[in-house]
C-alpha cells in the first residue's frame, strides 16, 4: 500500500510527527478511557506515559509508515489505526490501535479501519492478525466478532484484556 490509501469516503495517510502529536496523544488516552475507565495506564505512574508514547510512534514511522496512519474525512482527522507485529511471535500481526472519533462509531466506518488493517497485512505476507481488547468494552467485543475477529480468551500476558484473532489470509 502507498501513502494516501483510501477506502470509500475516508483516507489513510501516515501521521506526521510533530504536526499531529496532540492527536495521536488524544486518540490514545480517549482510547484507554474507553477500554479501562481512565487514562491513568496511558499516562502512567510517572506521567511521562505520552512522552514515550510518541516515541514509539516516531519508531513505527520509521519502520513501515503504513502502520500508523491517520484517518482522514475530508480535511479533517476523524481516527488512527496502529498496526504492528507480536514481540515472540513476528509472523503474527498485531493492531495496536482502531480509533475513531465519537460521532463516526456505529456507521459503519469501522469496518473500513479493519479492511485497511487487512490490507496491510495481506500486503505484507501476513495470514493471522490479534488484538487486545476489554472485557468490559462489549461494543467494541460484538464489533470484532462482527468482523471474523474469534475470541481467544484472558491474555496471559495481561488479565485485563481478551486477545482475538482473525485470519487474514
Amino acid at each position: 500500500m502507498s501513502p494516501g490509501f483510501s477506502l470509500q469516503s475516508l483516507l489513510f495517510k501516515p501521521i506526521v510527527l510533530p504536526r499531529d502529536e496532540s492527536f495521536c496523544i488524544q486518540f490514545r488516552a480517549d482510547s484507554y478511557v474507553i477500554s479501562f475507565g481512565d487514562a491513568a495506564r496511558f499516562y502512567g505512574e510517572d506521567g511521562h506515559g505520552a512522552k514515550t508514547y510518541v516515541g514509539y510512534l516516531q519508531n513505527k514511522l520509521l519502520q513501515d509508515p503504513n502502520s500508523a496512519v491517520h484517518v482522514w474525512q475530508g480535511e479533517r482527522i476523524v481516527g488512527q489505526v496502529e498496526l504492528g507485529f507480536l514481540r515472540d511471535d513476528p509472523a503474527t500481526g498485531y493492531v495496536n490501535l482502531f480509533y475513531l472519533i465519537p460521532e463516526l462509531r456505529g456507521h459503519g466506518y469501522g469496518e473500513l479501519l479493519d479492511q485497511y488493517a487487512t490490507l496491510h497485512y495481506k500486503a505484507l505476507g501476513i495470514a493471522r492478525v490479534r488484538l487486545s481488547v476489554s472485557p468490559t468494552n462489549a461494543s467494541a467485543i460484538w464489533f470484532y466478532q462482527k468482523m471474523g475477529w474469534a475470541d481467544l480468551g484472558l491474555s496471559e500476558r495481561d488479565p485485563t484484556v481478551r486477545l482475538m484473532e482473525k485470519l487474514v489470509s
